[in-house]
Order: structure tokens, then sequence, then C-alpha cells
């Protein structure tokens, strides 16, 4: 920080110092009056105090630490008497550093600190020299410090030519004290001295001492270089250098801190039972660093690498509990519901119990956000009495990011795993693998592609970080993973994995996750307890229907927080003294009114409306499909950012309804003079998949009909040409969906009929699933006044005694007028 000294006479008028100064704490640094020297600001007091100087006088008050050690100083922690400075120049660097060039005005002594606008200001007391008449002892003792600095020169110090003319031509005792003080290779508390002694002779007396143990030192490092020169080898540059260093060091008693750190290495070494190929890589790097100069780049570097291999838990791994009725239980305590989930982790924690080295059961957790993916891993941590660390993998591009950079790069780091398992202090960790699926990839690489040797059983022992360079086992770490959909993530990856879907919540599992968990610790974080406030049955359902509406459940622990932050206030404001009871009928003087409303196409059957069901990565939703008919040339037009496999199941419903036109009583000349407009409704948001075939056909046969379709029907599912229902996805979170918003009919196709068991039985017993194999029953189902052609003509065939009573018709005929008439 004590760049190139500079000084400049003094000057004609001083400015006239404030009382009250911004404070800038300094560290190994004092600055002297009428020196200008470079300072580097990095800390945030100190950059607003610059900023404060520069906006009032700039003018600021430099005190020197204590403890050079402390990042943030305290006013007990400065010296009481400082510098008034006046900053000359700022220059603001990328980074958010400030360079400041300052020169010194005069000394100062602080009265009293006042902390302003989170910064330091002090009222100062101006020290104001004593003046001495010029006498014989002032002309000699001026004359010994110039000739004693004419020699340090001599003697190899470092000065430069203007200094040295400036302490030629200068007869005042206390500027020429500062400046040589300034310009010696002294520590901050011998500088500190310097700058306190306000009488110049005895300032100057002072800097005579230090000057002359300076000459000392510097006729004792000439002696210690000619006989380090004499021992070594010319050519042995390097080496001769630090024989040198070690020379001074020795002369002046201190230790050699780098000796000593590398003594600290092998002593934590010492307690870790390290593998013989890291341990021959650590010793390799300490030889290394032992022939280092301290203060070069390449020691950093190396410094940094060896903490990481001493720090890493080599040999340290926890025991596993394998009691499986206290894994149960934890599972139990931790998540309400997700009977199939907790099942299945006590399947795995069987299977761990009967074999504990058992390997490659990775599981992923699949589901909408909210729904306990990742506290699942933490229950499987804790029932286990495992480390847990948690690996967020979302929106991660760079294959460094797992697997580490190489120590040529600047700033280099190991990967995310291996800063897992130096976080928790353990080699066998529950390791969590979070968002999965938004791993990107660009041209640093695929992070899935790296995880596939991390999660690999067969090659994970040996698993090899570019950072560390060494063989890290991996093998006793116990994986787990989550993401909310399966599409994305890279195949090889997925298929190392066991796929574990966890789907929305009913309306009772939210219930019941509230009163166990979620309320609970609302009430804890703010401060109440459930002596001031109960959540009634109704005022729950109320809060979970008409303000969130989620697969999981972190917009209800919102909602909750709120009406908890609230009774909070009224019970701190003393409004409230007995207990609140939060129902329905005060929700809305809680929260406001609600945010979740009735749709209007919900209320009353509609042309061309119908309701369908969609399935995204977040959970189930109502998706509206909208149709109607206007005079054109036969086109059709899909709006609603429509992917490429929805405009192909318009087409195809168009097509089924066009080849049946005669079978509907639809005049084919419709076709040709009308253009049909699809639109899914929210059109800012991109929509695709193979489940609305059923409800665009359902919408454009009401459309070309006329009749309206019921309002209390919901459906998914696909078509093809022949207008079969295909099967579809994601069935239990679209019939959440629909269950959310009061509707009871779910029209379904019958492939489907075997994902109603994932559907629990206190929804399946609030809902009526109808299954279909042909469009034409989906007709039937969901238009107000419809039935199948075929069943028209079926009913009307069943007449025999009425046609007897007309011979002259032919038996025959009705049956294919009727069809044209349908």
């Amino acid at each position: 920080m004590t760049d190139d000294v500079q000084a400049t006479p003094m000057l004609e008028e001083s400015p006239k110092i404030p009382e009250v100064l911004p404070v800038l704490p300094l560290r190994d640094v004092v600055v002297y009056p009428y020196v200008i020297l470079p300072l580097s600001v990095s800390r945030e007091k100190s950059i607003r105090a610059v900023d404060t100087a520069l906006v009032e006088n700039r003018m600021i008050l430099l005190l020197t630490q204590r403890q050079m050690e402390l990042d943030d100083p305290k006013p007990e922690d400065l010296h009481t008497v400082g510098t008034a400075a006046l900053i000359m120049r700022v220059l603001k660097l990328p980074d958010g550093r400030i360079r400041a060039l300052v020169q010194g005005l005069q000394r100062v002594r602080v009265e009293y600190f006042t902390e302003h606008e989170a910064l330091f200001k002090a009222k100062v007391e101006l020290l104001n020299e004593p003046e001495h008449t010029t006498g014989i002892e002032l002309d000699a003792l001026l004359r010994s410090v110039k000739q004693t600095l004419e020699k340090a020169v001599a003697l190899g110090k470092n000065l430069s030519q203007e200094v040295l003319v400036i302490a030629a031509n200068l007869d005042a005792a206390g500027r020429l004290a500062d400046l040589v003080a300034s310009n010696l290779d002294l520590k901050a508390p011998q500088l500190q001295e310097v700058l306190q002694i306000v009488d110049p002779i005895a300032r100057l007396k002072r800097v005579n001492e230090l000057l002359l143990r300076e000459i000392e030192l510097l006729e004792l490092q000439q002696k210690i270089t000619m006989e380090a020169r004499g021992e070594m080898d010319k050519g042995q540059r390097e080496y001769y250098l630090r024989q040198q260093l070690k020379a001074i060091q020795n002369e002046l008693g201190e230790g050699n801190e780098l000796a000593e750190e590398i003594q600290g290495f092998r002593a934590k070494l010492a307690t870790l039972t390290v593998p013989e190929e890291v341990m021959t890589e650590i010793d390799r790097n300490l030889k290394k660093l032992e022939r280092m100069h301290p203060d070069s780049s390449e020691t950093a570097v190396t410094r940094t690498y060896l903490e990481w291999m001493t720090e890493m838990p080599w040999g340290v791994a926890t025991e596993d509990n394998l009691d499986l009725k206290r894994g149960k239980g934890v599972l139990e305590e931790d998540h309400f519901g997700l009977e199939k989930i907790k099942d299945r982790l006590m399947e795995f924690l069987a299977v761990r119990k009967l074999k504990p080295d058992q390997k490659g059961t990775i599981l992923c957790f699949v589901g909408p956000p909210g729904t306990g993916k990742t506290s699942l891993g933490r229950s499987v941590a804790r029932a286990l009495d495992r480390k847990f660390a948690r690996i967020a993998l979302g929106g991660v591009h760079d294959e460094s990011e797992i697997r580490g950079h190489r120590r040529t790069y600047v700033g280099a780091m190991p990967g995310r795993i291996v800063q897992a398992l130096h976080q928790v202090k353990s080699m066998n960790p529950v390791i969590m693998l979070d968002e999965v699926d938004k791993i990107g990839r660009d041209m640093r690489g695929d992070p899935s592609a790296a995880l596939l040797e991390v999660l690999d059983p067969e090659q994970n022992h040996t698993f090899r970080d570019n950072y560390m360079n060494v063989p890290i086992d991996l093998s006793q770490c116990l994986f787990l993973a989550n993401a909310n959909e399966l599409d994305p993530i890279h195949p090889a990856f997925k298929d190392r994995m066991e796929i574990i879907h966890l789907h929305s919540y009913t309306l009772e599992e939210k219930l019941g996750i509230a009163r166990r968990h979620l309320i609970p610790r609302q009430l804890e974080r703010n401060g109440i307890s459930d002596a001031q406030v109960r959540f009634s049955e109704s005022g729950l359902k109320a809060l979970i229907q008409g303000y969130t509406r989620e697969s999981g459940v972190r917009q209800l622990e919102r909602e909750i927080g709120s009406v908890c932050r609230k009774i909070a206030r009224r019970v701190a404001e003393e409004i409230q003294d007995g207990r609140f009871t939060m129902t329905d009928a005060n929700l809305h003087e809680l929260l406001g009114p609600r945010k979740l409303l009735q749709d209007e196409r919900l209320k009353a059957p509609r042309v061309g409306v119908v309701t369908g069901l969609a399935w995204t990565s977040t959970g189930g939703d109502v998706l509206f499909v909208e149709a109607l008919k206007m005079p054109g040339k036969g086109g059709l037009i899909l709006t609603g950012q429509l992917g490429d496999v929805m405009k192909e199941s318009a087409q195809a419903a168009l097509s089924y309804i066009r080849s049946r036109c005669e079978a509907f009583c639809i005049e084919p000349e419709v076709f040709q003079k009308q253009d049909i407009h699809i639109h899914f409704p929210e059109g800012a948001i991109p929509k695709d998949g193979p489940s609305a075939g059923l409800a665009m056909a359902t919408a454009l046969l009401s459309i070309l009909k006329g009749i309206p379709v019921k309002n209390t029907v919901a459906m998914t599912g696909e078509i093809d040409l022949r207008g079969e229902a295909l099967a579809i996805g994601g069935l239990k979170e679209k019939a959440l969906a629909a269950l959310r918003v009061g509707i009871k009919d779910i029209v379904i196709p019958e492939q489907n009929l075997k994902d109603l068991d994932e559907i629990g039985p206190e929804v399946r017993r609030k809902l009526r699933f109808h299954p279909v194999k042909h469009v034409e029953e989906v007709f039937e189902l969901a238009l107000t006044k419809w039935m199948c052609p075929e069943k028209k003509a079926a009913k009307s065939a069943k007449t025999p005694v009425r046609k007897a009573k007309a011979p002259a018709r032919k038996p025959k005929a009705p049956a294919p007028r009727t069809r044209r008439r349908s």
C-alpha cells in the first residue's frame, strides 16, 4: 500500500480544517503531514467516508488501526492521533474499490467519535507544533540526519533522488522528521509513535535513532550477503536469494512463517487417514512449497491447494443408524401423507440394513415445486444419522462446476462434489442433487455428462476432480436427486436413477401439513403461540381454496405467515388480549379479497367453450378451449402460443369432424364457406402436448352444431383420425385441478383406468370418472343435447310394431334417413 512516497513543498495557505471529519481507518499505513500517498480503499465504510469527504470539502481524517487484522474496526480499535488529509484525486476501479491520492495536512487528536449514516465521524483538535529558536544543537541534529540519510542510500537504501533533494533543502525539524520517517522501512506501530510526537525536535531525535538502526541493518545485510555469496555457487541465484532471506530472518530473530504453515499442514495430516496416492501428492506439493519464495504468486496457489487437501475429511465417516422403526418415525414426523413414497424409502433403508455395501440405487424424486422433494432427502439423512449436503444444479452450464477447474486458471477451485464433502466434513454424506432437470449445456461442456461418473457405482470410487487431481472415493456417499419434470434430463443420466413420482397434494393432505408443520413453524417464527391464535377448519379450507392455487404448500405457508404477522402486530400493539380464531368469515379482514374466483366460463354451459385439463411441471391446471366460426374460405386459425403437437391435434380433430359431417348432419359446404378459430386463453403462456384432442373435437362440434357444452364436465385425452381416445399422462394432477375448481365429472381415455390407483380414495370419492374409447362417447357426455348417431339409429330400428302399421313404407328406409338428420 506504500508505493513511492512523494512529498510536496509546504502549502502557502493551508486550507482550513473543519472540526468534524469523516474517518478513514488504515491498516499498516501511517500518513504524515505534507506527504502525498496513494491509498487503496475497499471496505464499505471506508468507501462511504471517501464519498462523504468528496461531497463536503475533500478533507478526511486518517487513523491507523491498533489491530491490523480487524475488517470492521470500532472507534476503540483506532489510534486517537492521526492526520487530517486532503483528497487530491480519486479513481474508482471496476471491482468497486477506490484508489485515492491524499496529502497530509496536519496532526490532529480525536476528542470523540460519532456514527453518522453508516460511517464514523470524529470531532478533532489541531495539534500545532511549538516554535523553537534555531541554535547549534538543532543545526547539528539536522546535519546528522541528512548525512545519515545519504549514507543509507550509499549502503543500498532505495530512495528516489527527489526525496534526497527535498531533504537536503529542508531546515524545518518537524517536516524533515516526517519526510525521513515516511521513507524508512518501519512497521505501523513505529510510524504511529513518530506521528504522536508533536514537538519537532523530539520527533527528529527519535527519527535519527530509527535511521541509525536502519544503517546497522544495511551494514549487516551487506555482511550477510557477502557470507552467503561465498558459500554458494554463483549460478544458483534462486537458492542464493533464499539463503539471504533466511540469514536476515535469523539476524532479526524472526521466524519463518512459511515453515510454520508447512508444519501446520503436516499436523493436520497426522489426524487423518489419508490414502497413499493422496499422501504422495500432498508430500510433493509440501516439498515444492518449501522451495518457494513466500511472496510469489505460485506460493499462494500451492498454499490454497494444500489447504483444500488437508481440510478434506479423509477417512472420516459417520456410522449408519439402521433402526427401521426409528427411520419410519423420522419419515412420519417430517412428512404428512406420501405413503407410497415412505414405503419405498423404508424398502431402501431395509436393503441398506441387510446389505450395507449395496451400491447402485440412486433415487430421483420428480414432482411439482413445494411437494417435499428436498426435505425427503433431509429426512433420509436424519434417519441414517448421516450428514446432509445439497448441491443446487439449476442453471449450471459449465462442466467445471462438477469436475472442478484446473489449477492453471486464476481463481481455480474444486467442483461442487468436493466442496460438499469439504463442507459437511464427512466422506459418506447424503448428497441431494437439486433441480437436475434445469442443468444447461453450452460450449464449456455438459454438466450432466460429468455427473455420469459421479453416479456410476463402477467408477465413482476413483472420481478425479480436476483441481484436486487425486482419486476421491465417492462410493460411500448416498446420492439422491430431484426434478420438476423428466423430459429435460439427459437420457444416460436418467438411466442411472430410479424415478419416484411425487404428485400434487390433495386438500386433505394440505390441511394435515398445515396443522402439523406450517402453522407451528410460522407461529414460532413470528413469536406467537397457539394460545393467541387458532386456525379453524373452515378458515383453513377457505384459505387454501381462495388464496392459493398450487400443487405444493409454499404459497400456503406464505399466506399462513401473513396471517401470523398480522396477529403478532395486534398482540404487540396490545389490540388483542384473548385468542384470535381465523375463520372463513374474517379471512377478508386479514388477507384482503379472495385471489381466486370462479371463472365465468364455469358458471353455465356455453357454445364452443370446453373445459380441458392440462399438466405442467408445476402441477395440474384447468385449460379452456374456445372455438368459433366466421365467414371465410375454410381456414383453421389456431392461437394461444400452441406447439406443433397441439396444432397437429387440432388438424386431426377437424379432419375427423369433416369425415363424419354427414352423420353429424353438418353441411359439407360449411367447411368451404366458414373459417374456424380455435383459441386457448392465457396467450402469454406457451402450450403443447398430446392431451387436448378430445377437448378440441368437442369444441368444434359444439360450434358447428350450436349445442352448448356442459360446464360441469372436464376432459383430457388425445384422438387419432378414427376418433379413438388415446392415453395421456399426469392424470392425478389433472384430477386435482378439476376438483379445485369444483368440477366433479371427468372424461378420460379408457386406457388410463390403470392410473386411477394413483389417486387416493378420498379424491376418487369426490369425482366421477367417465372412461371412453371413442370421441363420440365424449360428445354424448359433454354436450347438453346429443346422442351418438349409431345409438339413434339403433333406437329407431327397435320400433317394428309402428313400422308394420304402414305397409306402404319400406322397412329399411328409415335407418339411413335417421343418420342424415342426426
